[in-house]
């Protein structure tokens, strides 16, 4: 098991260079900050010792080498609109995306294996049409339609939730957490169903239910705890899903995530922001692939016999 999250480790390396290559790059055409942070009015010298207080007169690959180094040190320097430490920032916004996605997978999952066990248990019913039909409409839309009607519909339109901001206690994290929902409800329901009408016809199975094994046991003891390791590679996808896809969701709804820290530090030329939060956000998305797989892993036996060879 070691030997296999060591491999996964490396692996990961390439990957993550490159994202951070390419944020370097990406947020540099986003334009030159001086203009956004200096008066009109300010003269050449203002602008040129601006631009050589932050780095920015420096040539393209002194600032590259500059910020690999402040990478290995983990220190992205001051965020020019704050003054404050750009990490900080990041490290203080981040918990607020890992619980808008972590709550939002909970629930998704709850409600996937109570649905796609019901609908399996009862294969070509009306009951599996529908739930059939609904997950697979939910899982096509884009959670950005979502939140557009969402806050059409429950905010604007009847006034029962709020547009954006955590203030509002509970209520704030009704639309959020419904928007990013939907998508992995429909997808996960559709997941747990496959599995599950594989397993209840599985000879195992079967064999369970002729020692006298009630509907709930073979169901929850039997069937689903084989169906669970495709559920958890697809549920591990999905979350890396949710973290991505918070960055349109909370610029929409005003969620003071990464996702928001880094759409305003695009608006505003922030670079020093925008390289630790998307620096963070990659490495956590790493670490949970490999969590994900270490535990794909443990479940399948396959996949372990695999791991040890």
């Amino acid at each position: 098991m070691f030997r296999f999250l060591r491999r996964r480790i490396y692996t990961s390396l390439v990957p993550l260079f490159v994202v951070l290559l390419g944020v370097f790059f990406l947020a540099r055409l986003t334009g030159d900050p001086t203009s956004l942070y200096l008066p009109e009015s300010a003269t050449q010298a203002q602008r040129e010792a601006f631009r050589a207080t932050n780095g920015f007169d420096q040539p393209v690959l002194t600032q590259l080498l500059d910020y690999f180094k402040g990478v290995v040190q983990l220190d992205f320097g001051q965020s020019l609109r704050t003054g404050e430490d750009a990490s900080a920032m990041a490290l203080r916004a981040f918990p607020a995306t890992l619980q808008l996605a972590f709550a939002t997978m909970f629930l998704a999952i709850l409600g996937a294996v109570i649905i796609g066990c019901w609908a399996a248990y009862r294969p070509n019913s009306l009951a599996d049409r529908i739930s059939s039909l609904l997950s697979m409409t939910a899982a096509s839309i884009p959670d950005f339609w979502f939140a557009i009607m969402g806050v059409y519909v429950f905010a604007i339109l009847f006034g029962w939730l709020p547009t954006s901001g955590v203030d509002n206690g509970m209520l704030s994290w009704i639309l959020p957490i419904a928007t990013l929902l939907i998508r992995p409800l429909g997808v996960l329901t559709q997941v747990v169903r496959g599995a599950m009408v594989s397993a209840l016809s599985a000879p195992y199975v079967r064999l369970a239910r002729s020692k006298g094994a009630g509907d709930l046991r073979v169901v929850t003891h039997h069937a689903l705890r084989n169906a669970a390791a495709p559920a958890l590679t697809v549920a591990g996808d999905l979350m890396v899903g949710l973290v991505n896809g918070a960055v349109v969701v909370e610029a929409i709804f005003g969620w003071p995530g990464i996702g928001k820290l880094m759409i305003d530090a695009i608006l505003q030329r922030d670079f020093a922001v925008l390289q630790a939060a998307v620096l963070l956000t990659a490495v956590s998305i790493f670490v949970l692939n490999i969590v994900i797989d270490a535990c794909y892993a443990l479940l399948d036996a396959r996949v372990r016999d695999k791991v040890k060879v």
